[in-house]
This record gives structure tokens, sequence and C-alpha cells, in this order.
């Protein structure tokens, strides 16, 4: 006696259909994920943070120490990211013949400092680094207490946040213990302090040398060599 078969219910044959449409899924994303990881595989590795440096310059003394370092990255092939402050363009004025405009103009990029929304105030803005110089001590006990009420110190946080190296050249004398507090406070987070000590081992000629000795040391941290700096190589022989 032959069986008779019946003809698949709408319902098998809806199962079927939607098994036939997650295997066409599967193999879809499965050719996708393929691509993307041939894509990874073969595409070139960028390192955007080398080319980029910020600086920051405050309303502190010594604003010079700043133009230098903008003067001497300028066509380096480093980008110089600079963040002036307002106290600062009043102590260009004061002490150097520079033009505000002629020193933004030695930058690669210029912020405002009360850009809270620029590109340094966010770690996936990849740099070497930022310098603070001079180093005004509003910032520093800013950049220590964590309260960045501008651009300039709140690049700084980020800077230290990403354990990406902060180097802060504070220009102030004599310092009480508040200052002195707020500078254990930056290096225990991470940062160094590099006051703008002069090396006489180089024998100065002129206020000049003085200047590029501190500008050529504060570029070392960073291990860049703009060749500002007259090396020490030990002590000459003695003469017979």
């Amino acid at each position: 006696m032959r069986r008779i078969q019946k003809p698949p219910s709408k319902t098998a044959a809806k199962r079927a259909a939607n098994k036939a449409t997650l295997a066409s899924v599967r193999i879809r994303k499965r050719s996708q994920t393929a691509a993307k990881t041939a894509q990874f595989a073969t595409a070139a590795v960028r390192a955007p943070a080398q080319r980029r440096l910020v600086v920051g310059i405050t309303g502190a003394s010594g604003v010079i120490y700043g133009i230098r370092l903008l003067e001497a990255l300028k066509g380096s092939g480093i980008e110089s990211h600079l963040v002036l402050s307002r106290a600062a363009e009043m102590t260009i004025a004061y002490e150097t013949s520079y033009a505000i405009k002629d020193v933004k103009a030695l930058a690669h990029t210029v912020y405002p400092v009360g850009d809270i929304g620029a590109a340094v105030s966010s770690g996936s803005f990849q740099t070497l680094g930022m310098v603070i110089l001079p180093c005004s001590m509003k910032t520093l006990a800013e950049i220590a207490t964590g309260v960045t009420t501008t651009l300039l110190s709140r690049a700084a946080d980020v800077t230290l946040k990403e354990r990406r190296r902060l180097v802060l050249v504070p220009r102030e004398t004599p310092l009480h213990l508040g200052h002195l507090r707020n500078m254990t406070a930056v290096t225990e987070m991470g940062a160094i302090v590099a006051p703008p000590m002069p090396g006489f081992y180089a024998m100065p000629q002129n206020l000049d040398d003085l200047i590029n000795h501190t500008v050529g040391r504060v570029l070392d941290l960073f291990g860049l060599d703009a060749g500002l700096v007259k090396r020490w190589a030990g002590r000459p022989p003695a003469s017979s």
C-alpha cells in the first residue's frame, strides 16, 4: 500500500525560509569580517603623536622661553599646537618687542585659551606631550588640584591622564610652601618640573645663550634636539 506524502505545511515552509535567510546573513557577516581583517592587516600604521607638541605660554615672566621654543620647532617637522593665556599676551608686550600676531604665526595651530572644546582638550588627539613655559604659579596650582578652568590647564590635565609627558617650567622666586607642595603634587602625578636653570659650564656669552640652553634642555625631555645646547663632554684634558 503506497504512502501518500503530504505537501509541507505553511509553517514548515516558513521555518525553512527563515533558516535559509539566517544562513545567508551568517555567510555575509563572515565575509564582511574577513574583509575588515584583511583591511586592518594591510593598512599602514600612522604615528601622528610623533609630529605634535602642545605648547602653553602663561603670563609669568620669561615668555621669551616659550617664544624661542616655538622658533626652534618652526620648520622642524614637529607641529607646535599653541595655547596662549591672556596674561601671556600682556607679558609679551611688556618683556619683548614681538607682536602677538607674530608669536602666533610661529605655531602650527593656535587655540583660544577659552576654547574648552579644542582638539587638545581631548585625549583622542594624539601628541608627544605638552610643555608649559613659562608656567605661572596659578597654572601650576590648577594642574596640581585638577581644577581646569581654561584650555591651558585642561590640556595639561589631559596630558597627565593619557600618561604623556608634561613638562612645566616654573618661573618664580622665592617659593613658598604652597608652591613647593604643588610642584610635589604634579611630580607625583607624572609631570616633570624643570625650572629654567642656566648651565654655566657651557660658558654662555650672552642672554641668548642662556635662553637657548634652557629651551634646548626642555626639548631634550621630549627626545628632540634643536642644536641649541652646548653639551658637556667631560673635563678637557689637563695641559702638560
